[in-house]
């Protein structure tokens, strides 16, 4: 089988999976780059909390409504902003970390929402919620995913030097007056709104994914967040291919098969990132052996 017939061929004679490297694409371009700053602020796991955290709301639209896109939008969005908003006042009127409140609330969600799904819908219902239906993205959703990603790309032009400040020194704007706790919030708003729009890509389990695991990836390679955003991005994008190209050669599912894709460029940048990677680390023992 030739590079054409396996890269190519697929995307060309079928519309289906068009539409699943349009909204892996966006999505990556829109959820990576949120993931380096998460990773800057040392608040990785919450990537992990808010996609469990909207997981009520969405179950919520889907037992009103049934699979309206509309509805399980807003109930995610409302959901998850609902967490974020008790996990900060708990983390500030109480002795408990935020990453501890976080962890908290996320618990409840995930039990409160596969709860929900299971009233009413089926196996195959609750699957749909949990992974996603990347290969059978309608317009609806591809347009959701295109414009939440534009969004959050202007949305990260307009705050980035405020974002880096705070991930240098969280105090400095409150101190300064640079309304930290709005750019904080701003923040955790456009993860909400890219989990919320990725859940019918790739699922609400899975979605914390290709945010995560392609900004840890970048920090492997590039050193400034200005470089690492841009990586991130092409970085998610390379996993999406690769991962639906497994899925249709090989009739796997599609969804773990680019988050297992997104891992094995981890892993890679890992053990041959120039910036701290284990080769690099062996490099610099062995120079400082000498």
């Amino acid at each position: 089988m030739g590079l054409n017939e396996w890269v190519v061929a697929p995307f060309v004679d079928y519309g289906f999976m068009r539409r699943a490297l349009a909204g892996s694409f966006a999505l990556s371009c829109g959820a990576a780059p949120l993931g380096v700053f998460l990773v800057l602020r040392r608040m990785s796991l919450m990537g992990d909390a808010m996609s469990h955290a909207i997981l009520p709301g969405v179950a919520a639209g889907f037992l009103l409504s049934g699979l309206s896109l509309t509805a399980m939008l807003l109930g995610g969005i409302i959901t998850g902003l609902a967490v974020a908003l008790l996990a900060g006042v708990v983390s500030r009127l109480t002795p408990l970390r935020e990453d501890a409140s976080f962890a908290a609330f996320y618990l409840i969600s995930l039990g409160l929402g596969v709860l929900l799904v299971s009233l009413r819908g089926s196996n195959m219902d609750l699957l749909h919620v949990l992974f996603g239906t990347v290969l059978g993205l309608d317009d609806a959703a591809l347009l959701l995913v295109t414009v939440c990603a534009s969004i959050t790309l202007v949305a990260l032009a307009m705050l980035y030097r405020l974002l880096v400040a705070e991930c240098l020194d969280p105090g400095f704007l409150r101190a300064a007056g640079g309304g930290g706790s709005l750019v904080h919030m701003a923040f955790l708003m456009l993860v909400v709104f890219n989990l919320v729009s990725g859940f019918q890509v790739l699922g609400t389990l899975m979605v914390v994914g290709i945010m995560m695991l392609p900004a840890a990836s970048a920090r492997f390679w590039v050193r400034s967040a200005a470089g690492q955003i841009p990586l991130a991005a092409f970085l998610g994008a390379f996993a999406s291919l690769a991962g639906l190209l497994i899925s249709y050669h090989y009739n796997v599912p599609a969804s773990p098969a680019i988050i297992l894709a997104a891992g094995v460029v981890y892993l890679v940048s890992v053990a041959g990132g120039p910036q701290g990677g284990l080769l690099d680390f062996s490099r610099r023992a062995r120079r400082g052996a000498r």
